[in-house]
């Protein structure tokens, strides 16, 4: 089979740091173009990964040399280029959080399907197999019935002028960090999950929210308490406890490719740790994106149902008098296209940590001409 042939969309530095090398280190994908909106940045990004630089978004998603479009976008402009994308006949793997409402996520999620193109919400943890191992020693009863899953995510303060500090670039802890315990709530204890309370933090200093919690209940009540935020201690773990034992896995969500696992089980005065192979999470989501894409396989339902969560849990805040200010593209509007279209490569989409870690249907006429 011939390798997915692949262009990139901005230069942000999760994609020069992570995926552009997973992607030129794997024989299911090829590089073929990287765009921006700067010609030199687009020479520098496509010269390191031997691919032919592209000036303008529209000009890459004209070229017949590219089947599949990575999308590492501010997430603002997700759903108009992603949408863009998709009716230029490819196949598409954005940055997560795929939009910041559900309304957006499930219009992208129809053209998908609509047009039989795959569409890939990168949230790249859940290919670590790590997790797997977790639900099956849950399933096999190792620390009984299960009670509660508690999980947090969290980076330190960054510096003046990260995106996730501005909320018309759709920054904020909601959609940049509680995405990372929120899936993982979804990939435990499954899509029927309701959300019980939340709250946001905020800060003079930006118009986003900093941090927030969350409390969130199955049918049968087993609870999911969740943290994340953007101007704490570094934290990436989880823990579900059941009613005779208790299994933690830290770091949980960014593990480095030569990370070894450790899976710690307690159970009342006995502990154990199954210890597992090193797993390259990057690599392991490029090539399910590759896979993904050859079948033309339907949008994934977690990317639906946490988009809805995530509106619900901003919504219970709001109540509050604490939610973000963050909106719907689609109910404000395609964003404005000027100062917005930026391409981050200093100012990733990963906290330092990770950095060190890690190596309804629009009308026939789809939207809007794209700016090139």
């Amino acid at each position: 089979m011939s390798p997915l042939r692949v262009g990139v969309m901005g230069c942000a530095g999760i994609a020069l740091r992570r995926l552009l090398p997973a992607m030129s280190a794997s024989p299911k994908v090829q590089v073929t173009a990287v765009a921006s909106r700067d010609s030199a940045r687009a020479r520098d990004a496509a010269g390191r990964f031997g691919a032919e630089p592209v000036h303008g978004y529209a000009a890459l998603l004209g070229r017949p040399d590219v089947d599949a479009v990575y999308v590492p976008l501010p997430v603002s402009l997700h759903a108009y280029w992603v949408e863009a994308a998709l009716r230029a006949g490819k196949h598409v793997l954005a940055e997560k959080p795929l939009t910041t409402c559900q309304a957006d996520t499930e219009r992208l999620l129809a053209v998908a399907r609509t047009l039989g193109r795959a569409l890939v919400e990168n949230v790249m943890f859940v290919h670590h197999p790590q997790h797997a191992a977790v639900a099956r020693l849950v399933r096999d009863g190792a620390i009984g019935e299960l009670r509660s899953f508690h999980a947090a995510f969290s980076v330190p303060r960054r510096p003046e002028g990260d995106i996730r500090y501005s909320a018309e670039l759709g920054g904020g802890a909601l959609w940049d960090a509680a995405v990372y315990p929120l899936r993982a709530a979804l990939y435990f204890l499954g899509d029927e999950l309701a959300v019980a309370g939340s709250t946001l933090t905020h800060a003079p200093w930006t118009d986003v929210d900093l941090g927030g919690a969350a409390l969130l209940l199955t049918p049968g009540g087993v609870s999911a308490h969740l943290s994340f935020g953007l101007d704490h201690v570094y934290r990436s773990r989880y823990e579900l406890c059941g009613s005779d034992g208790l299994i933690v896995v830290e770091p949980a969500f960014t593990p480095a490719a030569e990370h070894v696992p450790h899976i710690h089980l307690e159970r009342s005065v006995h502990r154990e740790t199954v210890v597992l192979t090193a797993a390259d999470q990057v690599r392991l989501a490029v090539g399910a994106f590759a896979q993904a894409a050859a079948r033309a396989a339907p949008p994934d339902p977690a990317s639906l149902r946490a988009a809805s969560l995530l509106d619900e849990l901003r919504t219970r805040a709001q109540l509050a008098g604490n939610g973000s200010t963050t909106h719907c593209s689609a109910l404000a509007g395609i964003p404005d296209m000027g100062h917005q279209d930026r391409e981050p490569t200093e100012i990733s989409k990963e906290s330092e940590r990770d950095a060190h870690l890690g190596t309804p249907l629009r009308g026939a006429g789809g939207p809007a001409r794209p700016r090139p």
